[in-house]
């Protein structure tokens, strides 16, 4: 029985997972704000008519997540404060049957191409007049610019073929427009994203452009800066640097997921690329752009993965010395090549794994950050938290890279969604303070 009013038309959007499955939300709640829906996105509010849960099935912890924040919206929806629960995302693409028969309360599921159908079932009118417009969950200044759909690299640990499909990239003229409308609006930096930047255009060019698209994209006036991630390291177009460096406003960033280094862990893996090769490439990437940061992405615990491999990925990390990484713990997905493998590494050991190569990166991290005291640099502030105003770097994406905090004053006061030059006093693992000059 209702305790309470709910909003009639009014939804609350909830995502979970990765900057794609944010950028699908924003494209969604765009589309409802026209149909004249009151939409936010994971609103506080407690009385939407309306729950939207945009889900994610990468990995176990993912999958958990996604059903973990079903199951609480079902219980709501039992308990009368929503009327409707509705599921889409890679969790729903990849499991709807099964999700039907365990969770038969909610009131639909959608994959992750199934947009009009979400809103012909929401009694609304699909905007082809607004394809590419957002209903941006980020600050104003910088939003997430997928440039691509889907993946056709084979890698064997990887089910996003699954969810997302094939590879299908948006045409040039149709992202410039986009960007164009971002700007317009006050955003300033975009952060390229795809499964698989290096891909773009190959399917409908037949051939690489992600450099032309760069460039026509710097060419915006409004956009400050524009960065890459989730390169592919085989077959990497280095055109693309040449970009880099003849564009002031394409930042000196790169996300490139490299996964392990061992030759043994790479086959396996289906990567299409070597040790040797991994090396020379990273390599030649520093050489054509002096200062880069490079940001990569590494799995532990992988089948078979030996001691030895381990211990061959450590010492690469601390040769190569990565100005960001990150690095997962194995998930055994279904319906993978990998699947057909043994998972004989144990949680435990996959943990302690991934623990030891954050500690190495750690140490390198402080000491990369330390060589930066007495420098300046140029900052984008993203908000204020305490005493503190908090931006970024151009070798700093949101919520995964360092941060730069500078303490208010009546000397020191940041404008959020603005820049400003920062000159660093002290600095610690993952973080740099300093001073408005």
């Amino acid at each position: 029985m209702k305790t309470k009013t709910l909003k009639k038309n009014k939804i609350n959007v909830v995502t979970l997972g990765c900057s794609k499955n944010l950028v699908d939300s924003e494209v969604l709640m765009g589309q409802l704000k026209a149909n004249k829906f009151n939409v936010e996105h994971e609103g506080t509010s407690d009385d939407h008519q309306i729950v939207i849960i945009n889900t994610c099935g990468f990995v176990d912890n993912a999958k958990q997540e996604s059903i973990d924040t079903i199951l609480r919206y079902v219980e709501a929806k039992k308990q009368g404060a929503v009327e409707k629960v509705y599921v889409t995302g890679c969790l729903s693409e990849r499991y709807k049957k099964d999700l039907e028969i365990e969770i038969p309360e909610v009131d639909a599921y959608f994959g992750t191409r199934d947009l009009p159908k979400i809103l012909k079932t929401l009694k609304a009118d699909y905007k082809h007049e607004l394809v590419g417009e957002r209903l941006l969950t980020t600050p104003q200044h910088y939003a997430y610019f997928k440039i691509s759909e889907g993946c056709d690299r084979p890698c064997s640990f990887c089910a996003i073929p699954l969810m997302r499909g094939k590879h299908v990239s948006v045409a040039i003229d149709d992202l410039v427009g986009r960007a164009k409308t971002l700007a317009a609006k006050g955003t300033k930096e975009l952060l390229l994203i795809a499964q698989d930047l290096t891909y773009y255009g190959l399917d409908i060019y037949k051939k690489r452009e992600l450099a032309n698209l760069l460039d026509k994209l710097s060419n915006i006036e409004g956009i400050d800066w524009i960065r890459l991630h989730y390169a592919f390291p085989s077959g990497f177009p280095m055109e693309v640097l040449d970009v880099m460096k003849a564009k002031t406003n394409v930042c000196n960033y790169l996300d490139m997921p490299l996964q392990h280094i061992s030759d043994n862990m790479l086959t396996s893996m289906r990567r299409g690329i070597t040790k040797q090769k991994t090396i020379d490439t990273v390599n030649r990437i520093r050489d054509k752009v002096p200062g880069i940061a490079l940001r990569t992405t590494l799995i532990a615990g992988y089948p078979g993965e030996t001691e030895r491999d381990h211990e061959e990925m450590l010492r690469w990390i601390g040769d190569t010395k990565f100005e960001r990484l990150g690095i997962f713990t194995y998930s055994h997905e279904e319906n993978t090549h990998a699947h057909l493998l043994k998972d004989d590494v144990n949680e435990k050991i996959k943990k302690k794994r991934a623990d030891a190569v954050m500690a190495l990166q750690q140490e390198i991290s402080y000491k990369i950050n330390q060589q930066k005291i007495g420098e300046t640099f140029k900052v984008l502030f993203d908000r204020k938290e305490g005493d503190y105003f908090i931006g970024r770097t151009e070798f700093d994406s949101p919520d995964v890279d360092n941060e730069v905090l500078v303490k208010s004053s009546a000397d020191n006061y940041a404008r959020i969604g603005d820049f400003a030059h920062v000159k660093i006093s002290s600095a610690t693992d993952f973080d740099l303070y300093g001073d408005l000059i």
